[in-house]
Protein backbone atom coordinates (compact mmCIF):
# COMPACT_ATOMS: atom_id res chain seq x y z
CA UNK A 1 0.00 0.00 0.00
CA UNK A 2 1.69 3.01 -1.08
CA UNK A 3 -0.39 5.62 1.14
CA UNK A 4 -3.35 6.76 2.92
CA UNK A 5 -5.36 7.08 -0.19
CA UNK A 6 -4.81 3.98 -1.56
CA UNK A 7 -5.16 2.14 1.66
CA UNK A 8 -8.94 4.25 2.02
CA UNK A 9 -9.45 3.10 -1.72
CA UNK A 10 -9.16 -0.59 -0.96
CA UNK A 11 -11.05 -0.73 2.71
CA UNK A 12 -14.12 1.35 0.14
CA UNK A 13 -13.89 -1.33 -2.24
CA UNK A 14 -14.23 -4.09 0.48
CA UNK A 15 -17.19 -1.88 2.40
CA UNK A 16 -18.92 -1.67 -1.33
CA UNK A 17 -18.19 -5.79 -1.53
CA UNK A 18 -20.37 -6.32 1.59
CA UNK A 19 -23.41 -4.26 1.06
CA UNK A 20 -25.65 -3.67 4.08
CA UNK A 21 -24.42 -2.36 7.47
CA UNK A 22 -25.41 -5.62 9.02
CA UNK A 23 -22.59 -7.18 7.04
CA UNK A 24 -20.32 -4.40 7.45
CA UNK A 25 -20.59 -4.32 11.20
CA UNK A 26 -19.52 -7.89 11.36
CA UNK A 27 -16.95 -7.18 9.06
CA UNK A 28 -15.69 -4.29 11.25
CA UNK A 29 -16.07 -6.75 14.28
CA UNK A 30 -13.55 -9.29 12.61
CA UNK A 31 -11.57 -7.03 11.26
CA UNK A 32 -10.29 -5.85 15.34
CA UNK A 33 -10.03 -9.95 15.92
CA UNK A 34 -7.19 -9.82 14.18
CA UNK A 35 -5.15 -6.95 16.19
CA UNK A 36 -2.10 -7.90 17.65
CA UNK A 37 -2.90 -8.02 21.66
CA UNK A 38 -1.02 -5.11 24.21
CA UNK A 39 0.85 -6.37 26.83
CA UNK A 40 -0.76 -5.81 30.24
CA UNK A 41 2.35 -2.71 30.35
CA UNK A 42 1.13 -1.13 27.25
CA UNK A 43 -2.30 -0.59 28.46
CA UNK A 44 -1.24 2.45 30.68
CA UNK A 45 -2.83 4.93 31.40
CA UNK A 46 -0.46 6.94 29.21
CA UNK A 47 -1.22 4.98 26.14
CA UNK A 48 -5.02 5.44 27.24
CA UNK A 49 -7.37 7.73 24.58
CA UNK A 50 -9.39 9.76 26.47
CA UNK A 51 -12.88 10.42 25.20
CA UNK A 52 -13.81 7.01 24.24
CA UNK A 53 -17.13 5.53 25.90
CA UNK A 54 -15.18 2.06 26.24
CA UNK A 55 -11.58 1.45 27.29
CA UNK A 56 -9.26 2.42 24.10
CA UNK A 57 -5.32 1.87 24.12
CA UNK A 58 -3.30 3.46 21.52
CA UNK A 59 0.48 2.79 21.18
CA UNK A 60 2.61 5.01 19.30
CA UNK A 61 5.77 3.39 18.09
CA UNK A 62 8.19 6.38 15.89
CA UNK A 63 10.09 4.09 13.66
CA UNK A 64 13.85 4.73 12.30
CA UNK A 65 12.73 5.87 8.45
CA UNK A 66 10.52 8.77 10.48
CA UNK A 67 7.36 6.95 9.92
CA UNK A 68 5.21 6.24 12.89
CA UNK A 69 3.57 2.76 13.65
CA UNK A 70 0.36 2.31 15.50
CA UNK A 71 -1.02 -0.59 17.77
CA UNK A 72 -3.93 -0.68 19.56
CA UNK A 73 -6.79 -2.34 21.85
CA UNK A 74 -9.97 -2.06 23.29
CA UNK A 75 -12.56 -3.74 25.89
CA UNK A 76 -15.09 -3.23 23.46
CA UNK A 77 -15.58 -5.53 19.63
CA UNK A 78 -16.89 -2.55 17.71
CA UNK A 79 -14.02 -0.30 18.51
CA UNK A 80 -11.23 -3.31 18.28
CA UNK A 81 -12.38 -2.83 14.83
CA UNK A 82 -12.77 0.76 14.34
CA UNK A 83 -9.18 0.57 15.89
CA UNK A 84 -7.92 -1.97 12.96
CA UNK A 85 -9.86 0.58 10.24
CA UNK A 86 -7.57 3.83 11.98
CA UNK A 87 -4.51 1.33 11.92
CA UNK A 88 -4.90 0.63 8.24
CA UNK A 89 -5.38 3.92 7.45
CA UNK A 90 -2.42 5.20 9.32
CA UNK A 91 0.44 2.99 10.68
CA UNK A 92 3.28 3.23 8.62
CA UNK A 93 3.05 6.57 7.60
CA UNK A 94 5.26 9.74 7.86
CA UNK A 95 3.78 12.08 10.10
CA UNK A 96 2.77 14.99 7.74
CA UNK A 97 0.95 12.14 5.84
CA UNK A 98 -1.13 11.82 8.48
CA UNK A 99 -1.68 15.30 9.65
CA UNK A 100 -2.52 15.86 5.53
CA UNK A 101 -5.45 13.11 5.75
CA UNK A 102 -9.09 14.30 5.97
CA UNK A 103 -10.51 11.56 8.59
CA UNK A 104 -13.99 12.75 8.48
CA UNK A 105 -14.03 12.30 4.75
CA UNK A 106 -12.56 9.51 5.31
CA UNK A 107 -15.38 7.79 7.54
CA UNK A 108 -17.93 9.87 5.34
CA UNK A 109 -16.90 7.79 2.03
CA UNK A 110 -17.24 4.86 3.89
CA UNK A 111 -20.52 5.50 5.49
CA UNK A 112 -19.07 5.49 8.98
CA UNK A 113 -20.77 8.71 9.74
CA UNK A 114 -24.30 7.13 9.62
CA UNK A 115 -24.24 3.49 10.61
CA UNK A 116 -22.13 4.72 14.42
CA UNK A 117 -24.17 5.89 17.13
CA UNK A 118 -22.97 9.45 18.82
CA UNK A 119 -20.73 8.28 21.36
CA UNK A 120 -18.41 5.43 18.65
CA UNK A 121 -18.62 8.28 16.61
CA UNK A 122 -16.85 10.65 19.49
CA UNK A 123 -14.57 7.57 20.36
CA UNK A 124 -13.58 7.30 16.91
CA UNK A 125 -12.90 11.08 16.56
CA UNK A 126 -11.02 10.91 19.58
CA UNK A 127 -8.67 8.63 18.29
CA UNK A 128 -7.95 10.22 15.47
CA UNK A 129 -7.27 13.40 17.67
CA UNK A 130 -4.76 11.49 19.71
CA UNK A 131 -2.89 9.62 16.16
CA UNK A 132 -3.02 13.50 15.20
CA UNK A 133 -1.46 14.79 18.50
CA UNK A 134 1.40 12.33 18.18
CA UNK A 135 1.87 13.21 14.57
CA UNK A 136 2.16 16.92 15.24
CA UNK A 137 4.30 15.59 18.27
CA UNK A 138 7.23 13.71 16.13
CA UNK A 139 6.75 16.41 13.58
CA UNK A 140 8.00 18.84 16.23
CA UNK A 141 10.50 16.54 17.50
Amino acid sequence: MSDIDDALTELRDEFDLLGDWEERYRYVIELGRDLAPLTDAERSDANKVRGCASQVWLVTEPQEDGTLRFRGDSDAHIVSGLIALLLRLYSGRAPADILAFDAKAAFDQLGLAGALSSQRSNGLASMVQRIRRDAEAALAA
